[in-house]
């Protein structure tokens, strides 16, 4: 059976581009179709050769790393990839790539990290952080318009529909009005080892974008005068660095052995922004570690309150004050062991052995 696979943007290595990683892994001699693809930044993982970009990737530079610029133009090319003479196409689709067209007698699955946010359920957060008002504002609204009717348009074009996560399968309904399998992202769980002491600092691992909420924890962290370390990369890294006070010490990116051991010496994780899923909760209590996370989106689906961590509700820094007492309160009470247990079932073999099943009976539709 010839397969292939496809993602959005291979521009930077997340969550996302785990759940391909593992898929490569599983069908090593596919293809992987992408709108950009950044050789510096993940060719390493995802080498060149392996790589069909679109013809977007002869944009000037600075066009490329202004995604949405490109807005307009990425429907029609992600229709543009030619799939004829495969069996089986994957799409890892966090925004468009569902919306690729394949041959009536090609079975394409997609595995959706979520219907684009940006378009749906967060375009109003989507407009305010463009800054924008007047004209620009009417324009980027109605950009968003079209692309919403594209969207609903494409929906159909997966034959099944895998969701990252209960969180999202819901929204796939609500949306798309779709059915749809939930299978969790493969979570590396064997590369972590379960740590039961800790140094007195709490730890955060993230991508540095105003949606993390990642200003929360410092302004937490600079009120209560307690260490924080901020693992991490992104625009919002100058500002961060601004505004932390002397408690807070804010590495930049790292490599993933140096993250495991901040893992494995920290007190505890914090997460304070909403995701779709959320791999990093799952590594910290593979080290047996717990969580303080907002409460809601995917994590709420892998962090037990009172168990392997603790939730606060609401997106202020009171709020998380009072979670973080919590925490600190119950802090003997976190078993190790269960925070292990739980993160073993997230784990890549789960995720491998799911995904196997699925395309078996992929596999006899087409036969």
């Amino acid at each position: 059976m010839k397969i292939a696979l496809v993602h959005d943007y291979l521009t930077r290595l997340g969550g996302a581009e785990r759940v391909l990683q593992a898929l490569c892994e599983l069908f090593p001699k596919a293809p992987i179709y992408t709108l950009l693809y950044d050789e510096a930044k993940v060719g390493a993982v995802f080498p060149k050769s392996k790589i069909i970009t679109s013809k977007l990737q002869n944009l000037p530079l600075l066009m490329r790393k202004n995604v949405k610029y490109l807005l307009p133009l990425i429907p029609r090319t992600v229709e543009d990839f030619d799939f004829s003479g495969f069996d089986l196409v994957i799409s890892s689709s966090s925004a468009f790539t569902h919306g690729i067209l394949t041959p009536t007698n090609t079975r394409h699955i997609c595995y959706c990290h979520s219907p684009m946010r940006f378009a749906w359920d967060w375009s109003s957060e989507y407009l305010q952080e463009q800054r924008v008002g007047g004209l620009k504002r009417i324009a980027i609204a109605a950009i968003l318009k079209k692309i919403r009717i594209w969207d609903l348009a494409a929906v159909d074009r997966a034959d099944t529909f895998i969701a990252n996560s209960v969180n999202v399968q819901r929204r796939i309904t609500k949306y798309y009005r779709r059915d749809s399998q939930v299978i969790y992202p493969p979570v590396e769980v064997d590369r972590f080892k379960i740590s039961k002491k800790h140094e007195d600092f709490f730890l955060i691992v993230s991508t540095l974008t105003p949606y993390k909420k990642i200003d929360l924890a410092v302004q937490l962290f600079n009120k209560i005068r307690k260490k924080l370390v901020i693992i991490g990369d992104g625009p919002q890294k100058d500002f961060l660095k601004n505004i932390a006070g002397d408690t807070i010490e804010i590495l930049g990116w790292q490599e993933d052995d140096t993250v495991a051991d901040y893992l494995g010496r920290c007190r505890a994780l914090i997460f304070p922004g909403e995701e779709d899923f959320g791999i990093m909760p799952v590594e910290a209590m593979a080290c047996g570690k717990p969580v303080l996370a907002f409460g809601r989106g995917g994590v709420k689906e892998s962090v037990i309150a009172g168990e392997t961590g603790e939730f606060f509700n609401e997106p202020t820094v009171a709020s998380m004050e009072d979670g973080l007492a919590r925490l600190m309160m119950n802090e003997k009470k976190y078993n190790p062991a269960v925070c292990r247990n739980q993160a073993e079932k997230f784990s890549k073999e789960v995720f491998v052995k799911k995904i196997k099943a699925l395309i078996k009976d992929e596999k006899a539709r087409i036969n």
